[in-house]
């Protein structure tokens, strides 16, 4: 096993594998008292001294882009790598957004260039996220940005984004002991288009670490910080305390082998999977720092018994539900607070309604075709919502490329935009209508319905139709009834 301290993330970009997390300056800043930001510069100073020249933070992670800023003017621009990201609101964005957006990241940092600029996405039924990469990819080409990446995406619309020429290099995503969702699906398409994964949650907010040993279940409340609340809530959904506690008695068993740390075997386990660039490590900059513990990562290795003895423990854990960053845009939410009101104040309807005068109501979202033709994306009338037949277009492209699964998936995006502007949810499907171009595609597609539709299952018809539209491969229609 490579225990190298550096990798690779994209050509000429080579990182530390143990990555300084900075989203713990928003905690620190919560009583609205902002962190002296030469302190913590001179804090994340120490880090680069030791190795540890790689940082990751955000724009809502409290001043952090401002004490990077500090730390650039202070100590130089090329000390180190600093990752953000851009987390906008749900709902329509511009083009001018996004540049002011990447702008305000460059200001703060007091830099000419975002190392890697990792994007978010709050809801995929509202087409402004596929916009919102265009146009970061855009000011990559222009030279604002070097790298592209993503934060929280699941494994299918990252199945989207390559497959429809948006260049990205990695995916941030929550990969722990306790909640192993990446190792999946996700794994196995991040090592088809060499998408690297950065793991966050490593630690679970601290959790992970011999000072929890044997220690009473903490309760879930203020007294905690936020990440500690976070994790909190996985170790719950995970299975509970006991079962944490039995997690914790193994991994302090395999560290005492290694003269390493509780903390060190859990980051070094999720070191070692496939496709996983690095893991971020969160840092109280200013209060206390891990660096000594975070460099013994590199020290030891874990063998195969090592591995077998922590993985028949998390076979005993409950499996953390849905695919990566599910706990952002659905039940459990697994945030600080346990739902999103933290986060935003609520999701806008992603296309535009025009009540008519019979009682029915068109969901129109703005393509020629339904002008020329005469038709609406889709139209409620009572309890009824019944979307026209909906292809992978976004303006003048064809979303997923030659990948049939991603169109599907795309097209997903749109009927449940559409049906949640009409009032209704993809819960609420009774009957889909699957119209594929080439009967090979039959499967990936129907496997796609699956994952989309699986908990739902309406009644379904699959046909091989001549579609209009040579890049199209997959046509879906869809009626809802709203309780």
């Amino acid at each position: 096993m490579n225990n190298s301290k550096y990798t690779e993330l994209a050509p000429g970009l080579t990182i530390c594998r143990a990555l300084t997390g900075l989203w713990q300056i928003a905690d620190l800043e919560r009583d609205g008292t902002k962190v002296d930001p030469n302190k913590a510069a001179g804090a994340m100073h120490a880090y680069t001294e030791a190795g540890f020249n790689t940082f990751d933070m955000a724009d809502h992670y409290g001043s952090a882009e401002e004490i990077a800023g500090s730390f650039r003017t202070t100590y130089g621009k090329g000390a180190a790598q600093l990752f953000t990201k851009w987390v906008p609101s749900p709902g329509q964005i511009t083009k001018q957004q996004v540049r002011e957006a990447v702008q305000t990241a460059l200001t703060r940092m007091q830099s000419e260039q975002i190392d890697l600029m990792q994007f978010h996405a709050w809801q995929y039924a509202h087409p402004s996220w596929v916009d919102c990469l265009y146009w970061l990819q855009e000011l990559k080409e222009e030279g604002l940005i070097r790298y592209l990446g993503l934060t929280n995406f699941d494994t299918a619309h990252l199945q989207i984004i390559v497959n429809s020429g948006i260049e990205v290099v990695s995916n941030q995503v929550c990969y722990s002991l306790l909640d192993q969702r990446a190792a999946g699906k996700m794994t196995g398409l991040c090592l088809k288009h060499n998408v690297k994964l950065l793991a966050f949650g490593t630690v679970a907010g601290g959790f992970l670490s011999d000072k929890w040993l044997g220690k009473p279940e903490p309760a879930l409340d203020d007294s905690l910080t936020w990440s500690q609340m976070k994790y909190k809530r996985f170790i719950d959904t995970a299975g509970g305390w006991e079962k944490f506690q039995a997690l914790l008695r193994v991994l302090s068993t395999v560290a005492q082998k290694h003269s390493a740390s509780t903390a060190n075997i859990a980051s070094k386990y999720i070191l070692d999977q496939p496709a996983v660039a690095g893991v971020i490590i969160g840092a109280r900059l200013g209060e206390s720092a891990h660096i000594a513990d975070n460099d013994t990562l590199f020290s030891f290795t874990l063998d195969q018994q090592d591995k077998d003895e922590i993985g028949k423990i998390l076979a005993q854990l409950e499996t953390i539900p849905g695919d990566c960053g599910d706990e952002y845009r659905k039940p459990p939410f697994l945030t600080a607070s346990g739902d999103l009101s933290h986060h935003l104040e609520g999701f806008p309807a992603p296309y535009p309604t025009v009540a008519g005068t019979d009682g029915r109501t068109k969901a129109l979202s703005g393509t020629i075709w339904e002008d020329i033709a005469g038709f609406s994306r889709a139209v409620r009338k009572g309890n009824r919502i019944l979307v026209s037949g909906t292809t992978a277009t976004h303006g003048p492209k064809a979303m997923g490329g030659t990948d049939a699964a991603a169109q599907t998936h795309y097209i997903f995006d749109k009927l449940e935009g559409a049906i949640q502007s009409l009032g209704g949810n993809l819960e609420q499907v009774v009957r889909t209508r699957i119209y594929i171009r080439n009967i090979h595609d039959w499967e990936a597609v129907a496997r796609a319905h699956g994952e989309r539709f699986g908990s739902i299952q309406p009644a379904n018809t699959m046909i091989r139709a001549e579609l209009i539209g040579d890049d199209y491969l997959v046509e879906i229609e869809a009626e809802a009834v709203v309780e």
